[in-house]
């Protein structure tokens, strides 16, 4: 039994396979030695299979192919494209014109008379001294100014927000016929608050003039200012429905 264990099994001696003894044989790139190199099956009747070549290196094949040009169609987002064998091209988005967009302005016709207008402007639809249509606003702007400006600031203050006053300015007693009456009782010069409004309402109907002749008109013709201004809210009033 103890021999079983100690004595050592023969060696296993690995043969190379068999070389090819063909004298003619002449190995092909790419074949193992001892193996015969792979050759088209020839059918009877048909020419010759041609022994396909190897092919070219892979940097070969990607210097052969044409650049191939990047086409954009008008109106769309152009895509980036890509060739074998050439860098992509920089693509450069330009961005699309937007629509612009159209303001309209909120309120009612701002030039009831259809006065000519130039690049400055036009004239106001009624004249300084035009109070003749409309003598009750001029006599109540004589005595009591406070009260038509306050009117008129409302007024203008609905048509700015799209909606003309129903009540014309209402009795024209809040707070800022009280801050006009307080200005004129202790300085004097209440009709100064009367230049910003008569700005707005320049502004509102494009009417020419400047900041100094609003002063003026406020300080030397303040009830003819007030008239003048009413009537051109009243003018855009009327076309929205308020009689």
């Amino acid at each position: 039994m103890s021999d079983l264990y100690t004595k050592a099994a023969p060696p296993v001696v690995l043969e190379p396979p068999a070389v090819h003894q063909d004298p003619q044989y002449v190995p092909q790139p790419g074949a193992f030695a001892g193996q015969s190199p792979a050759v088209p099956l020839q059918q009877p009747g048909l020419p010759p299979y041609p022994v396909p070549s190897a092919p070219p290196p892979i940097q070969q094949q990607f210097a052969q192919l044409p650049p191939q040009p990047v086409i954009h169609q008008p109106g769309a987002i152009p895509q980036q494209v890509y060739t074998v064998g050439v860098p992509p091209a920089p693509v450069y988005y330009q961005p699309q014109p937007m629509p612009a967009m159209m303001l309209v302005p909120i309120g009612g016709n701002r030039n009831a008379n259809n006065l000519p207008m130039d690049p400055d402007g036009r004239e106001w639809s009624h004249g300084l001294c035009d109070w003749g249509s409309d003598v009750g606003t001029c006599l109540i702007a004589t005595f009591f100014p406070c009260v038509v400006y306050a009117q008129n600031k409302r007024r203008y203050e609905h048509l700015n927000r799209g909606r003309a006053d129903p009540q014309r300015g209402g009795s024209g007693i809040n707070g800022d016929c009280f801050m006009y009456s307080g200005i004129t009782f202790c300085f004097g010069i209440g009709c100064i608050i009367q230049i910003p409004l008569r700005g707005y309402l320049r502004r509102r109907y494009s009417i020419r003039g400047s900041s100094f002749e609003d002063f003026l008109v406020a300080l030397f013709c303040t009830a003819c200012g007030l008239t003048q201004e009413s009537r051109e809210l009243e003018l855009e009033e009327s076309s929205m429905g308020i009689v």
